[in-house]
């Protein structure tokens, strides 16, 4: 039972001997040297090599010809209201007007506050009588001049006379210094009268700042709007009591508003006053303006220029404090406009496009992105025409041949 097992092993060993090692010599072939027939695979290898590698690969390429446009400086920032008050009393006083909640649209003038006048009304009626009192005082006063005036006159008559008289021996001496002291008291008499004059007049000054005062404080019992604009807080409570400095309101202006970012050093130069911006923000809307100011001074942590750029918003839809990031115009570059999907990556990682060159061979030429817009984007750092490969980019390697068909652009 064990032997033909064994038997039937050895022949099979025999025949695959025979078959194996003895080939050659039963089917009367004589065997090709080594080296002969590691050459001939070898040939055989190269020429499947070339047929693969020369196979031309079909393409789909647009010709793209350089164009002028805006670079762009990119910002992070956030919108501010061009305006923010904090509405504060500047007298002592009771509220006793009926309070407007926040949110609601307040016009320019519009009183947000109204304080008790108390007493002030009588004050200003009181300060009016002095100051008409003082008004009145002004024509005895000046008739009071011109009394003291005639009697200095006459004074001088009287006293050319008797020192004429004197000294012709017709007058005593007497009457001579008589007539000198009556002239000095008519000269003291027009300073008294003059001095008289100027106090009424200090007197109407002074009642009139009275006047100025009383006014000005009743005034301040009504608390306007500075500007038109939004509350951002409630007005003062009805029976509050404000004392000097107490908050009544805070009023936003929104209208234009702004947007606030910071420029780095290195960018700095390429923004202009005037420069003509946008900005996304982050609910997804997007909005246009134009840049009002650049710091001078940088930033002592961060080494950036702050710049603002003024944005309109009639319908009030931008808040104050939404992230925004903002593109802001700068000086021409030369650039393509093409489709995302002609980018691609080189085996380094490098962003770039594959081009059909010369001798239609496929070649990568690395970009800078620019910007996207809604119908691709913009790229520089390619030649001023360009035949770039939109579709097939991703199936050939530089060197590869390839057989493009053209397509014009935004089909």
């Amino acid at each position: 039972m064990r032997l033909f097992p064994i038997l039937a092993a050895i022949m099979v060993s025999a025949l695959i001997y025979v078959f194996v090692f003895e080939r050659d010599r039963l089917t009367g072939a004589s065997p090709e040297p080594a080296d002969t027939q590691s050459g001939t695979a070898q040939a055989q290898s190269s020429e499947d090599a070339d047929d693969e590698t020369g196979k031309p690969v079909g393409v789909v390429a647009v010709q793209s010809t350089a164009r002028t446009i805006d670079s762009a400086v990119i910002l992070r920032g956030q919108t501010e209201a061009f305006r923010q008050v904090e509405l504060r009393a500047e007298t002592a006083g009771q509220v006793i007007s009926d309070p407007l909640r926040k949110g609601a649209f307040v016009e320019l003038g519009q009183p947000l506050c109204q304080l008790d006048p108390g007493t002030r009304e009588s004050a200003l009626a009181e300060a009016k009588s002095r100051l008409s009192a003082a008004h009145a005082s002004i024509p005895e006063a000046r008739a009071r001049v011109e009394e003291a005036q005639s009697r200095l006159e006459e004074a001088r008559i009287n006293d050319n006379a008797a020192t004429r008289l004197s000294e012709e021996g017709f007058a005593s001496q007497t009457r001579a210094a008589s007539t000198k002291a009556a002239l000095r008291s008519a000269e003291a008499a027009v300073e008294a009268a003059r001095t008289g004059l100027e106090s009424a007049r200090a007197q109407i000054d002074a009642a009139q700042a009275g006047v100025d005062t009383a006014e000005k404080e009743i005034e301040r019992l009504t608390i306007s709007a500075p500007f038109s604009g939004l509350l951002e807080s409630d007005t003062a409570e009805l029976g509050s009591l404000l004392q000097p400095g107490a908050l009544c309101a805070t009023v936003i202006q929104l209208d234009p508003i702004q947007l606030v970012g910071f420029v780095p050093e290195t960018e700095v130069d390429r923004v202009e006053i005037g420069a003509v911006a946008g900005a996304r923000l982050a609910s997804g809307g997007e909005v246009q303006g134009k840049v009002t100011f650049l710091s001078r001074q940088a930033d002592q942590t961060t080494r950036t220029f702050q710049v603002e750029i003024r944005v309109p918003n009639p319908n009030l839809t931008l808040r104050d404090g939404q992230t925004a990031e903002i593109v802001i115009s700068a000086d021409g570059t030369k650039a393509h406009l093409l489709p995302q999907s002609a980018l691609t990556l080189n085996d380094e990682g490098t962003l770039g496009v594959r081009l059909v060159g010369s001798d239609d061979l496929a070649v990568f030429v690395p970009v800078t992105l620019l910007r996207d817009v809604p119908n691709g984007v913009w790229l520089s750092g390619l030649p001023e025409q360009a035949d770039v490969i939109v579709i097939g980019q991703e199936y050939v390697t530089d060197g590869v041949r390839v057989v493009p068909s053209y397509q014009e652009l935004g089909q």
